[in-house]
């Protein structure tokens, strides 16, 4: 197999889409999972696990052509990769970039692993959390203290 040049281009570029970059490798079907995407979609969607990086020694990268993501969807991409980046494509360009922000309290996207926690009664109460640490991610129910780690958030999804 050669190389092309200085750079090997893994999957073809998008005409207008969401490109999600720098996951955390071995990642990509889970942000795949909590996106939704089954493969049974109409639109063309491409994965990448454990490319070379820079910045993070490996990496995923997801295509996603004719989409672009709700900022709930990128929330919960940032529970399980917090340096992922959002590239928005217009006509093959890159018309907008951003970095995934954890927020340092989180409201409503997961449920609290305990059973008999407020959040999860019928009481009208939201799940909140406390970001304790981001990487690797340590989240502290606000209501009965509980921790939660990648492996419990992943499970939600």
């Amino acid at each position: 197999m050669s190389q092309v040049g200085k750079a090997e281009l893994y999957v073809k570029k998008i005409r207008n889409g969401t490109v999600i970059d720098h996951i955390s490798a071995g990642y990509a079907l889970d942000v795949l999972k909590i996106l939704n995407v089954t493969g049974k979609e109409t639109n063309t969607v491409g994965v990448v696990i454990n490319v070379p990086s820079k910045h993070i020694g490996k990496k995923d990268i997801v295509k996603i052509e004719g989409g672009e993501l709700k900022p709930e969807d990128v929330d919960k991409i940032a529970l399980i990769s917090p340096k992922a980046t959002i590239n928005i494509i217009h006509e093959y360009d890159v018309v907008e970039k951003k970095k995934v922000s954890l927020p340092r309290d989180i409201t409503g996207i997961i449920k609290c692993g305990n059973p008999v926690c407020i959040s999860n009664s019928k009481e009208p109460v939201s799940s909140l959390f406390h970001v304790q640490e981001v990487e690797p991610i340590r989240l502290r129910c606000h209501y009965c203290n509980r921790t939660m780690e990648k492996k419990d958030i992943l499970k939600q999804f």
